[in-house]
């Protein structure tokens, strides 16, 4: 009796909690917070799969996405009631998403007719090209007075014009009205909210603000931007604010629980980086590497190769907030390359042990641009390129260039967005999976010349989607008042070299990067007329002509002999 007293005053004394869906590139975690304190008091992780079908490809399954979302829920569930956690007191969930990753399925059956197409992805750079050489004067920047995006292999509206182009199943779905897009974000919440029995088909503005469809000035689809594309805008989903009920989870152990928060993964880290002031930044670390920085309720266009992204609108009367954000393709996914395709590592844990053994590149470096080079260069022809390599390179030096690369992308954009607003970071805030490798956050510090601050708590990305969950009009239980916010204890790395000898390695590494440079293009041979052949390039096209009649003439006269 006594026991059971005393488990019920344990679930009195926490109060309201709410938990968040993480649903990343590598894995999938569901985590549940005190709304009160900002504890993270339970979560369990499920890993994805990835598949590559063909070279540049990147795909996973949305079945298994939305089953891991199921298994995690369950399982931290389980764990809170072991803990005497009563999980009734969850009163609102929030979900954060990879971005721009593309889905679509039957709104009738509710099948997925295609794999997702995961952002990674290259598949779309002939379609990009195509978009590009059609553009005035063949401007990647476009369209980015609208959308803050340079047209990339990158964003939703390439990945999903190839869908409707390349697979029959999906042509027919649009023709009859039955087909629905989404980023993860939005398959994810028409799943939990009843799917084909009245799910709820929505995403937020900062997911729809990486498609390349919506407009961030008007944050609504834009249909000159639809119709550019060629994409009927009867298969979006409606675009809400990032803290608002969206609909109620429909079965599982959480049912009757709202769903009232929604941020793609990079604006969830910025809120739960508490970065809700102008020139506030954060740098997440995970499959990319991904930094933004807070400019306030009007978007500030780059001329640096930086994007710019609507960063949240917490509750439908609240304003838009915009950051800059400087995207890197490989980050953690190097780690990843490294154990799996070199078979140089077997953990990830041992990269920095075995990096840490040298603790110096010896010259070697390492681009990564496995997926061409994001910001701020956005050259999909870009691949990796290791170079610098001597008898004496072995695989702890590898090791080491591989994190440095990881240092030398962020201080590429940290560069340009110092530029962009005129004002420098005095120091850099980190998050991401990646920050649990100390080497990594010390080489970061020395190679940016600036301290790194990174917090105890790293669940930053969760967390900022449980806040806008729970500050939802209706749900109430987060307070996001600057008073009322929970004071975040965190680790400082300061800079341990001087700073000639970083601009000397950086220096270097900007000299690799454009030896990666142009390496692929993927323009097909053009047909008719314009027939790409030697001829037409009209010097070789001469020396060529010139040759075969000095050859003829020579037969010719060698005959008369």
């Amino acid at each position: 009796m006594n026991s059971t007293m005393a488990a019920s005053s344990n679930r009195i004394m926490l109060g309201p909690l709410v938990g968040a869906i993480d649903q990343g590139t590598s894995s999938t975690r569901f985590l549940v917070f005190n709304a009160k304190t900002a504890e993270l008091l339970s979560h369990h992780q499920v890993e994805i799969n990835q598949s590559f079908p063909k070279e540049g490809w990147v795909e996973q399954d949305p079945k298994e996405i939305l089953q891991s979302v199921y298994e995690c829920m369950d399982r931290t569930c389980e764990k809170l009631t072991q803990l005497n956690i009563d999980i009734s007191n969850i009163k609102a969930i929030g979900v954060t998403n990879q971005r721009e990753t593309t889905l679509v399925w039957d709104k009738e059956t509710g099948e997925p007719l295609y794999n997702a197409i995961v952002w990674l992805d290259l598949r779309t750079q002939s379609t990009v090209e195509r978009l590009i050489n059609k553009t005035p004067g063949r401007n990647k920047n476009h369209l980015k007075h609208k959308t803050g995006l340079p047209i990339s292999t990158y964003f939703s509206a390439v990945k999903l014009r190839w869908l409707m182009d390349n697979v029959e199943e999906i042509h027919k779905a649009v023709l009859s009205h039955r087909a629905m897009f989404g980023t993860v974000d939005s398959w994810l919440i028409w799943s939990l909210t009843g799917g084909k029995k009245g799910g709820v088909h929505c995403t937020d503005v900062t997911n729809a603000s990486r498609t390349m469809l919506f407009n961030i000035l008007t944050l609504d689809w834009d249909p000159e931007l639809c119709s550019y594309f060629d994409i009927p805008m009867e298969i979006l989903p409606k675009v809400r604010s990032s803290s608002e009920i969206y609909g109620l989870m429909k079965s599982g152990p959480l049912t009757g629980v709202p769903i009232s928060g929604c941020l793609g993964d990079q604006s969830a880290a910025l809120v739960g980086q508490m970065c809700f002031k102008d020139g506030q930044a954060k740098n997440t670390y995970g499959t990319g590497c991904f930094l933004l920085k807070n400019v306030g309720t009007k978007p500030v266009m780059s001329d640096h190769g930086l994007l710019t992204t609507v960063a949240y609108q917490l509750g439908r009367d609240k304003p838009a907030c915009y950051a800059l954000e400087g995207s890197v393709a490989i980050a953690g996914a190097v780690v990843r390359w490294l154990k799996d395709n070199l078979g140089i590592i077997q953990t990830s844990t041992e990269l920095e042990k075995l990096a840490a053994d040298v603790g110096t590149s010896y010259g070697c470096y390492f681009v990564p641009a496995f997926s061409g080079l994001y910001a701020p260069y956005w050259e999909p022809s870009a691949r990796g390129i290791i170079c610098g390599l001597t008898q004496f390179t072995n695989r702890s030096h590898l090791a080491f260039a591989a994190l440095e690369a990881v240092c030398f992308q962020t201080r590429e954009i940290l560069d340009a967005m110092n530029q962009d607003s005129g004002i420098h970071l005095s120091q850099l805030q980190v998050d991401g999976g990646m920050t649990s490798n100390r080497l990594l956050m010390q080489l970061q510090a020395d190679i940016l010349c600036i301290p790194v601050v990174k917090p105890s708590m790293p669940e930053t990305t969760a967390l900022g989607a449980a806040m806008a969950a729970g500050a939802a009009e209706g749900v109430s239980v987060w307070s996001l008042n600057p008073e009322d916010l929970t004071e975040v204890t965190s680790e400082k790395f300061e800079p341990q070299i001087n700073p000639e000898e970083s601009e000397l390695r950086y220096a270097r590494w900007k000299k690799a990067v454009q030896r990666a440079m142009n390496w692929e293009t993927t323009e097909p041979v053009k047909n008719g007329d314009e027939e790409n052949s030697i001829f037409s390039s009209v010097p070789l096209g001469f020396y060529i002509l010139g040759s075969m009649f000095m050859l003829i003439g020579a037969k010719f006269i060698a005959g008369q002999k």
